[in-house]
């Protein structure tokens, strides 16, 4: 690690810390243990931390994380800067098993106990995004065996078929059902809590733990799929492994908070720009980023508009579309 990437995750760090900070602080009731308070008040303040903003906040970098590493990963499987995780279908799949829960469930509510209606959107939204995985790696196989862009090729047409299904969904839906999908599309981290930052904890600690394994072998890929395979590099392996890492994060981070878009693109690109190519810096600089982003947007969502919340998809947007069109400038400069 040279001197001026140690520097960035050290800035990286302490501004993540003060954003942090300051999202603990802010909100429809702000936290401040200065002030005297009565022992109601006090209680307020400590379950409104502990079970609200710590978790929430906690979640978000989590989430971030998992995104950053997702984007990075595909963009190092691709060896294309403006490739996302979105272009291979796992975020439209679990949209689509999101959009069926919200619109085809209803009938079947009777049958499901109470306790358990709260995981059936994000399980349906978790099953559709792996089963879009396992139907893009069983479609490419065939199509286009061993060939990346063939993989991508397969993720956009099956993008275009998940679409028509949304679009159904979308039509056939109730003013309520609407609703509820427009607000899941827009994504959302008010569902965090204890439980659901462990699960995303343990997928993101070994989702990481796997790649840095892969670091060196995707450091050969972006040299060209002939120069991978001549040292010795098993191609079909190393994309089956980083499909189903990618899978897993985006699915995890889809069935819980909605569409958050863009920070898998802009996470891994910045990270490229700090460190170079080397995936063994890039990889764990995106997740910082990407923690860092989510982070911000999140906390933006829910204090510009006190006491609403906006959808935090909004302001992932908002960072992200001027980011890409600049990265689409920047890549027609090149061609010229």
């Amino acid at each position: 690690m040279n001197n001026q990437t140690a520097l960035m995750y050290a800035i990286g760090l302490i501004v993540l810390i003060t954003i942090a900070l300051m999202a603990v602080i802010l909100g429809p009731v702000e936290i401040n243990y200065l002030n005297k308070l009565s022992a109601n008040d006090q209680l307020v303040e400590d379950y409104i931390l502990w079970q609200v903003r710590l978790p929430r906040i906690l979640f978000a970098i989590a989430l971030g994380a998992s995104l950053g590493l997702a984007g990075a990963l595909t963009q190092g499987l691709f060896r294309n800067p403006l490739a996302d995780p979105g272009l291979l279908g796992v975020n439209s799949g679990a949209a689509a098993a999101a959009a069926g829960a919200i619109v085809f469930s209803g009938s079947l509510a009777w049958a499901i106990p109470e306790d358990l209606r709260v995981w059936v959107l994000p399980v349906a939204a978790f099953c559709g995004a792996l089963g879009i995985c396992f139907l893009l790696d069983r479609l490419a196989r065939w199509l286009t065996p061993g060939s990346v862009m063939g993989l991508l090729l397969t993720g956009i047409a099956i993008n275009a078929l998940v679409a028509a299904f949304i679009g159904l969904s979308t039509y056939l839906a109730n003013d309520e059902q609407l609703r509820n999908l427009s607000f899941w599309t827009m994504g959302s981290l008010a569902g965090a809590n204890w439980m659901v930052l462990s699960l995303m904890m343990f997928v993101l600690t070994v989702a990481f733990l796997c790649s840095q394994r892969l670091t060196l072998q995707i450091n050969a890929l972006s040299l060209g799929e002939a120069v991978a395979s001549q040292v010795g590099i098993n191609l079909k392996q190393l994309r089956q492994r980083i499909i189903v890492m990618v899978a897993i994060l985006s699915a995890c981070a889809v069935a819980w908070c909605g569409m958050i878009g863009f920070i898998s693109l802009i996470a891994p690109h910045i990270a490229r720009a700090i460190a170079g190519p080397d995936h063994r810096q890039v990889l764990p600089l995106s997740m910082l980023l990407g923690g860092l982003l989510l982070l911000l947007a999140d906390t933006l969502a829910r204090t510009v508009a006190i006491p609403a919340e906006i959808p935090v998809g909004i302001f992932t947007a908002l960072l992200g579309a001027p980011f890409f069109l600049s990265l689409l400038a920047k890549q027609r400069r090149v061609l010229m």
